[in-house]
């Protein structure tokens, strides 16, 4: 596959496309070392940049090295990720022109405060790198906890501590 990685209106650097490639097309394989997600935590704890993929129960993820690291994320992709016998795989799910950024939708799944804000520009952005599934879940903790704030203020009490969301699927 001829892809190139150069600068991204989405996130600095994407990755392209040299030739047309047709739906259905294995594009690229995730590849990197397997390690363990609390591993991961650890090891990025401070880095504002990590190329992490889960895999299966999102117990172990892959420590992105290589060209996928690079395919930015999309609410409108041109691609999609398959898990094939332990394997990553980038797949078009789309015909993809010559010279086009290939994307795919992360639909991340936790992150801590982490916002994961979106810049794809996609018409239909949901403006947040979150699965749908992961954006109500947020939205019916938040709202738990303006009603748990709200009851406190009623009865004058303040909260003794401060809640975080905890890393997990």
């Amino acid at each position: 596959m001829s892809l190139i990685i150069r600068s991204s209106a989405i996130h600095a650097a994407g990755c392209y496309t040299t030739a047309p490639i047709k739906k259905g097309t294995r594009v690229v394989e995730y590849t990197g070392p397997r390690i363990s997600k609390d591993e991961a935590d650890e090891k990025y704890q401070d880095s504002p940049t990590t190329y992490l993929f889960g895999l299966g129960d999102g117990s172990q993820v892959i420590d992105g090295h290589g060209t996928a690291m690079f395919i930015n994320h999309s609410c409108d992709p041109n691609c999609e990720t398959d898990e094939i016998r332990g394997r990553v795989w980038v797949t078009a799910i789309r015909d993809i022109a010559a010279g086009e950024e290939l994307t795919y939708d992360y639909n991340l799944y936790d992150g801590a405060d982490d916002e994961a804000i979106c810049n794809c520009g996609a018409a239909t952005c949901r403006k947040t790198m979150y699965s749908e599934d992961e954006i109500k879940k947020r939205a019916r903790a938040a709202k738990r906890l303006a009603k748990k704030a709200a009851l406190n203020g009623k009865n004058g009490a303040s909260p003794s501590h401060s809640n975080r969301a905890t890393r997990h699927k």
